[in-house]
């Protein structure tokens, strides 16, 4: 498969097929989930990445299991729009997953999404610090991935 934009994977996506979106760390991968409806998005799991070959195993074997039909991976753009070096190791990343397995990929902008995601659990669930660092890289993923759902769907103005 190819790197598409979130349109051309919904329109060729089966019918009941989910999306997964990756929010892609140096240490460790978040996960989401959507519905079946391509609407609401879920924290999933946090993979804590290895060798990129057990990496690309677990995503296989999630993306089978779930029923997934394509991937959102969150794009880690600078605050102008530019594109760094996460944005090359993300993409990169990307990339390898492509070469192992047969599925789309889409990028989707995640300027901010941790930091929304941190305050949201400090500032409303007012959680232990510990207890963030176990659920913040999936939450941020959930992010990612509801921010391309909606957009998807949203009226064009």
């Amino acid at each position: 498969m190819t790197i598409e934009t979130l349109s051309d994977i919904k329109a060729g996506l089966a019918t009941g097929s989910r999306l997964l979106g990756l929010d892609v760390g140096a240490k460790t991968v978040g996960l989401a989930l959507s519905d079946v409806t391509l609407t609401v998005a879920t924290p999933y799991q946090t993979l804590r990445r290895g060798k990129f070959a057990d990496d690309a195993r677990r995503l296989r074997a999630i993306v089978a299991d779930e029923g997934v039909g394509g991937l959102v991976v969150g794009l880690p753009l600078s605050m102008d729009g530019s594109e760094g070096p996460r944005c090359q190791s993300v993409r990169q990343f990307a990339a390898n997953l492509l070469e192992v397995f047969d599925i789309p990929v889409a990028f989707w902008d995640e300027r901010l999404s941790t930091a929304a995601v941190e305050r949201i659990l400090v500032d409303e669930a007012d959680m232990p610090r510990r207890r963030r660092a176990a659920l913040v890289d999936k939450m941020a993923a959930a992010y990612i991935l509801q921010g391309a759902l909606d957009a998807r769907t949203a009226p064009p103005m």
